[in-house]
């Protein structure tokens, strides 16, 4: 049982440490990634300001760290298609383009979120 739970844990750990590195090579070459990162930064303050109930807060705040994952995503795909070719292809492009939508999309629902906690 003590061996299982030390593997377990080390895989947590392993997990974590992954996904640090993941999260630090993004913030060290993706501009968007620093700006979503403020945006949320002022959006999570900004909760604290509005009159709101804990759970729009929580639902305002996870819609920004919902934004923070798709444009993790979105740089995974980019780095994946650019790593298999230079080349210029409509199917590279339509990848990074929906990359790039799902991210978008993600930040409308977070700015819907904060339009249904404002105006209700």
């Amino acid at each position: 049982m003590r061996a299982i739970m030390t593997a377990e844990l080390r895989r947590v750990w392993n997990t974590c440490l992954w996904s640090w590195q993941g999260w630090t090579a993004a913030w060290a070459s993706e501009k968007t990634l620093r700006q979503w990162t403020i945006v949320n930064a002022l959006s999570v303050g900004l909760s604290f300001w509005v009159d709101m109930s804990p759970a729009e807060r929580a639902v305002i705040w996870a819609f920004g760290l919902l934004i923070l994952a798709a444009e993790l995503m979105n740089t995974g795909l980019e780095e994946v298609v650019d790593y298999i070719s230079t080349a210029t292809d409509p199917r590279a492009k339509k990848a990074k383009d929906c990359g790039s939508a799902a991210v978008a999309l993600t930040a409308l629902a977070g700015g819907v979120a904060w339009l249904v906690v404002l105006i209700g």
